[in-house]
């Protein structure tokens, strides 16, 4: 995106010499000529310096800065006036100006002060990027070495890789699908830090947090008095967002009236403030989440196939909690860990039917479920060893029952005792049955039981179960084929 700059100026020569060389090293200019039409005019752009003169009729450049600041309280503006007293430079810093110039300038002068201002903008907009990103994301870092969770990094770093090779970067947008709780927003953020833009803005947005109306003006911005309270001008996230990554969290719930305008913004990466009637171009990537089946909402026409098909060009997806097998017990060990050492606890450790119990539940609320549940255990168990008991289940989760036959079967399995574990057997007896019934098919069977693969597999190792022998075909002498 080119530079820009509103220059205020009454003497028309010199307005138009400084218009033509900044035009000359790529900087779009808009001129006024006086200060009612400078100020007119800073409401209709965005630029991203102002050069104001001192001295108009009807009133000051002090006054200009003071209306403009008023308007867009991070504007950068340059004074540039006839008068060299050192009490009008003074003045113009005390009113917010950066800069002060006197007549006859240089216009070399000009542009090295100008590129000198507009350099101390963007490192301002850095730090501040900065500072709200307290936490940057890696693919490191998102916990897995299950075989689901390895195809899908291995994907985004497939994806992460293309992006470094392309000869421009008008990347692909990409979806990230999930169940609720997956970490979509994990992989979101490790695709930006990881990738070209990694130096740019990070913005998210939840879509489905906001209603339509709102969720319109924060997107896209407005101007002052474009509905009843707008009463200043905003910009949108998506302008926030030039030059690094706009993620879209729950695309899936966006109004039909919102989705036009994302497309438009996809094909045109162009984006129009409510109110407005200015186009202004955006570099922007977009990556957007959803835990709804987007195929199916296209064809109830719950969401606009055109946009379907924009928004996938890459899809990534985040497997559930149950599908990723020991990754339970490794990110389970990891928040015990955090909340532990926030609240003071040492020594915390899982009991081995706890474990179990971690293993065999299926997590219907994912990592999310996971992280708070043991969120408040950690605060409310007394002891450092954690039983199944002792989790704090919330109404997702199994009942007690199933925590504590899980712990006298661990119980019995140590002490040898056999009066207590008639939920194990009982348990055998299920797994075995729906084994017969679908042929030993692991993937089946584990569904029909509501474990993981993983899990299924463990129980069948545990009850030493094995898979019958099939008899040898005989031949059928009443049909002379084989059965």
């Amino acid at each position: 995106m080119a530079n820009s700059i509103l220059i205020i100026e009454d003497d028309e020569m010199l307005a138009d010499n400084i218009r033509v060389h900044l035009q000359r090293n790529q900087w779009e200019t808009h001129v006024a000529h006086s200060a009612e039409e400078g100020l007119k005019k800073l409401e209709a752009i965005r630029p991203d310096i102002l050069l104001t003169d001192h001295m108009f009729r009807a009133k000051t450049g002090l006054d200009v800065i003071k209306e403009a600041l008023a308007m867009d309280p991070g504007l950068k503006i340059v004074m540039l006036t006839g008068e060299g007293s050192v009490q009008t430079a003074v003045d113009a810093m005390k009113a917010g100006a950066c800069e002060y110039l006197t007549k006859p300038v240089s216009l070399v002068e000009l542009k090295m002060v100008l590129e000198k201002v507009l350099g101390r903008s963007q490192v301002e907009k850095t730090l501040s990027v900065l500072q709200r990103q307290q936490s940057r994301g890696s693919l490191d870092a998102i916990i897995g070495e299950s075989p689901p969770m390895m195809a899908a990094k291995t994907k985004a770093r497939q994806m992460l890789a293309a992006e470094k090779r392309m000869n421009d970067r008008d990347l692909p947008a990409i979806l990230i699908t999930g169940e609720t709780g997956t970490g979509k927003e994990l992989l979101a953020r490790a695709m930006h830090f990881e990738g070209v833009r990694k130096d740019f803005p990070f913005i998210e947005i939840n879509c489905a947090s906001l209603p339509p109306n709102l969720l319109e003006s924060e997107l896209f911005g407005h101007e002052r008095g474009a509905f009843t309270d707008a009463k200043d001008r905003r910009i949108g996230l998506v302008e926030a967002a030039d030059g690094g990554t706009l993620f879209l969290d729950e695309i899936g719930e966006v109004d039909l009236s919102i989705q036009a305008k994302l497309l438009k913004l996809l094909e045109e990466k162009s984006v129009r403030r409510i109110g407005s009637v200015r186009e202004r171009k955006v570099d922007i990537h977009i990556v957007s989440a959803t835990n709804r089946n987007l195929e199916q909402m296209v064809y109830e026409r719950l969401f606009r196939s055109d946009l379907y098909f924009r928004l996938r060009v890459i899809s990534l997806s985040m497997p559930p909690l149950r599908e990723t097998g020991d990754d339970i017990l490794r990110i389970a060990e990891f928040y015990l860990d955090k909340h532990a050492r926030r609240y003071g606890r040492k020594g915390l450790r899982f009991s081995p039917a706890a474990k179990e119990w971690l293993l065999g539940y299926s997590w219907p609320g994912n990592v999310r479920e996971l992280r708070n549940m043991l969120e408040q255990t950690v605060l409310m168990s007394q002891d450092e060893e954690i039983r199944p008991d002792q989790f704090a289940r919330g109404p997702l989760q199994s009942s007690g029952d199933h925590a504590l036959g899980i712990q006298r079967e661990y119980d019995a399995s140590v002490t040898g005792e056999r009066s207590v574990t008639r939920s194990a057997d009982v348990a055998q007896d299920r797994v075995t049955k729906v084994l017969e019934e679908t042929d030993w098919n692991i993937s089946k069977s584990a569904k029909l039981l509501g474990l993981s693969r993983d899990m299924l597999r463990y129980r069948i190792e545990k009850y030493q179960l094995v898979r019958p022998v099939s008899p040898i075909a005989q031949p059928s002498f009443a049909t002379g084929a084989l059965e």
